[in-house]
């Protein structure tokens, strides 16, 4: 059935609902309304025979079928009154008069009546068809005593005469409810039409289904919020990534545990597509686009894609150019050197080759022993002398603390380490170069339940008011190319040392001092 169909059916339906009520109203409201109008008229006309003379002299003496004065007065007032019976009973209640016959010397039904206490009574007395409205009165004599009673009845309408003088009125009604009502249930589906792009309910159903089952399907997150920042939709993934509860939607973002800087790039346009966004450990790419409908503003949609695995991998691959432009420098040293280890030669000056070559070992050999002897750690100690590589050839002498020392650390410690460490190194070789007397000089401290890198640099030092807003993402002090996703060595290097229970600071001490804490955790392997 159609949502016109179903909608007319439900009208019709409530239509009906309501004539039944209606019925079952009136019927109560018109056995009230009898039972109040005709019984003023019924006590009325018992009292005015209670009080006939004739009535209150002949009624103690009086008979059964013995004398027609009683008998000729009742019927009277029954008809002068537009009752349906009479009666005179004695005080004992049997009848002495009616315009029943068959009545006649039996007891005066009662029902309810308090007659007997000397009070006047109306009510029902009897039930279903036979059921009539009587007003009984006593009859008192010229001392005030009761001798007997006066009643008058009037036969109780049936529900069906009740309901045929209400016939009318509810047929008008059902014609003017059933034209509303079809009025409305095709002015309703009409207006649920236009909401529901004209679609029937299976199809909003299948709908809903499909896009439930897109949503949940997708490896890329997917958040949507309305007008008043409230989630509406919200996949596995992006809970996932954006560590959300599973209660969120319905819930407004800003009632959330969510980063502030989250929070901006789920709520305000972005300049730019592809927007990096550091959450947690993890770098994720956030393209988030306004919805309008009908020039009004609906909400907004944003996409999430991980890029943590791909940023790991554009970050071995430039330490790999780092590496290979390295061996290319050291490749043209070393050919340099060859060339002078083969000028000596045809100068059969031997002494001096054997003492070149000593030379030139010796200072290889030195700087690998320098490192090794210290940090134990292959991880950090390979590191640190592919930098030193790279200071020499960008013009940086690169100077290992001799204080420094470091053991063999757990394997995620030591993955720690290389990152931050590289991070740091980095920065301050950019910050360095071109500089005279440029130097970047490395300390490691080996404590009981940590490990703390300091990296110190000659260079102009970090600005007062930047020195926390350099650890934001996103931020940086570097021309940024396009495309180019800068701003985040220095937030996640934070990340990770707090996550592992330490910390990244920097100050200012002629140039700039980064230094950084790791939690050994579970200690020594």
């Amino acid at each position: 059935m159609s949502l016109a169909g179903q909608y007319l059916v439900l009208q019709l339906l409530i239509v009906l609902a309501v004539l039944v009520a209606v019925v079952a109203i009136s019927l109560a409201q018109s056995a009230a309304t009898f039972e109040r109008t005709e019984g003023r008229r019924a006590l009325s006309a018992a009292e005015a025979l209670a009080s006939n003379p004739t009535v209150r002299a002949l009624l103690p003496a009086a008979e059964p079928r013995a004398g027609s004065a009683l008998p000729a007065v009742a019927e009277s007032v029954r008809t002068v009154s537009g009752s349906s019976h009479v009666a005179l009973a004695k005080l004992d209640g049997t009848v002495v008069a009616a315009s029943d016959p068959g009545i006649l010397g039996k007891p005066l039904p009662l029902g309810d009546s308090r007659v007997g206490e000397g009070r006047a009574w109306t009510g029902v007395v009897g039930s279903g068809g036979a059921a009539v409205l009587s007003a009984h009165v006593p009859v008192l004599d010229d001392s005030g005593t009761m001798i007997g009673i006066a009643a008058i009845s009037r036969n109780y309408p049936s529900t069906i005469e009740r309901l045929g003088d209400a016939v009318p009125n509810l047929l008008t009604y059902l014609g003017v409810a059933s034209v509303l009502g079809v009025a409305g249930a095709f002015l309703l589906s009409r207006r649920v039409k236009r909401q529901t792009l004209g679609m029937e309910p299976h199809e909003i159903t299948g709908l809903v289904e499909n896009r439930e089952a897109m949503l949940q399907g997708l490896k890329e997150g997917v958040v949507a919020l309305d007008p008043h920042e409230r989630i509406t939709v919200a996949n596995h993934s992006a809970r996932q990534l954006l560590g959300l509860p599973e209660d969120c939607v319905g819930r407004k973002i800003r009632s959330l545990h969510v980063d502030p800087a989250l929070k901006t790039v789920l709520t305000r346009d972005q300049d730019t597509p592809d927007q990096l966004v550091l959450v947690g450990d993890r770098l994720v790419v956030m393209n988030r686009v306004a919805l309008r409908s009908h020039d009004r503003d609906i909400g907004s949609v944003t996409t999430l894609r991980d890029r943590t695995e791909l940023s790991s991998l554009e970050r071995e691959l430039g330490a790999t150019r780092t590496v290979t432009d390295t061996l290319r420098a050291q490749a043209h040293e070393f050919a340099n050197q060859l060339h002078v280890i083969s000028g000596l030669i045809q100068l059969e000056d031997y002494d001096s080759v054997v003492q070149f070559v000593n030379g030139v070992t010796v200072d290889r050999t030195r700087l690998n022993d320098d490192v090794t002897r210290r940090i134990e750690d292959p991880a950090l100690a390979a590191l640190l002398i592919a930098k030193a590589s790279l200071a020499a050839e960008r013009g940086v002498e690169l100077k290992l603390d001799p204080v420094a020392a470091l053991p063999r650390v757990q394997e995620e410690l030591s993955r720690d380490l290389t990152t931050v460490v590289g991070n740091l190194v980095d920065n301050a070789f950019d910050a360095v170069t071109g500089l005279p007397g440029a130097t970047v000089s490395v300390v490691v401290a080996d404590g009981d339940n940590e490990v703390t890198v300091s990296v110190r640099d000659n260079g102009p030092g970090v600005p007062d008011t930047d020195v926390e807003e350099i650890f934001r993402q996103g931020f940086s002090t570097k021309e940024r190319a396009p495309g180019d996703a800068r701003g985040f060595g220095l937030a996640l290097s934070r990340v990770i040392c707090r996550r592992s229970g330490g910390d990244l600071t920097v100050a200012n001490d002629q140039g700039a001092v980064f230094t950084a804490t790791f939690s050994k955790g579970a200690g020594k392997p």
